[in-house]
């Protein structure tokens, strides 16, 4: 509901002065700038722990990471805002990547948390729960409605938000924003700490500039 008619009254069409009024306010509601958001898997994590708090990067994780924020460092985009889960692997990689980025606002949100989002196509012996996808197919849907849309018609510059989060978000969040069916998300792959690079127009228009790109690391640390 961003597009600037869903923001302004229907036209009235009784005369030319009306239209142009129209016309004007749809002018002022339209937007201006383009929103990049730059998607960062989490590091390598200890995948045998029994709770979230035990979850927390191996070296080879700590270090994907530091090389991720200094990937972004020299990309040089003047990044506003940068948003992690609430789980540990994601908190780590996020203070990380915050130490290649100076000013930087930083932000969790539990909205970003992994989760399944929704029954993959074909079916996976991995997700056997059809709870999870009650449970957390809303919560993430709520997510990608939350960050992913055309920039606020009040919004003057471009602006770079990076979101810290895990792979079944972000390959959600991929097929959503490209309009190929949700139902696809697990068939995308991704590599720990890598990047993927969304770009949403003024118009709506959504582009994939990279998709869970590592090459900035050393063979010997992609995983």
């Amino acid at each position: 509901m961003r597009d600037p008619k869903s923001l302004v009254k229907p036209m009235k069409p009784d005369n030319e002065s009306n239209q142009n009024t129209y016309h004007e306010q749809l002018i002022n509601k339209t937007a201006k700038a383009t929103r990049h958001i730059i998607l960062i898997r989490h590091g390598q994590y200890n995948v045998e722990a029994k709770t979230d708090a035990d979850g927390t990067l191996t070296n080879l994780g700590r270090q994907q990471a530091e090389a991720t924020g200094k990937r972004l460092k020299e990309l040089g985009f003047p990044y506003t805002l940068l948003v992690h889960s609430t789980m540990t692997r994601a908190q780590e990689t996020a203070k990380i990547i915050e130490k290649s980025l100076k000013n930087i606002k930083v932000r969790c949100d539990p909205i970003l948390n992994e989760g399944s989002p929704i029954q993959p196509e074909p079916p996976s012996s991995n997700w056997k729960p059809e709870v999870n996808y009650y449970r957390d197919g809303p919560r993430i849907e709520a997510a990608f409605r939350k960050y992913f849309h055309r920039a606020d018609f009040s919004q003057k510059n471009d602006s770079y938000t990076i979101l810290v989060c895990h792979a079944n978000v972000i390959r959600y969040f991929v097929c959503r924003a490209l309009q190929f069916p949700p139902k696809s998300w697990l068939r995308l792959s991704l590599n720990h700490a890598s990047i993927t690079w969304v770009t949403i127009y003024p118009d709506g228009i959504v582009k994939l500039w990279m998709f869970g790109e590592s090459g900035h690391m050393k063979p010997q640390l992609i995983s």
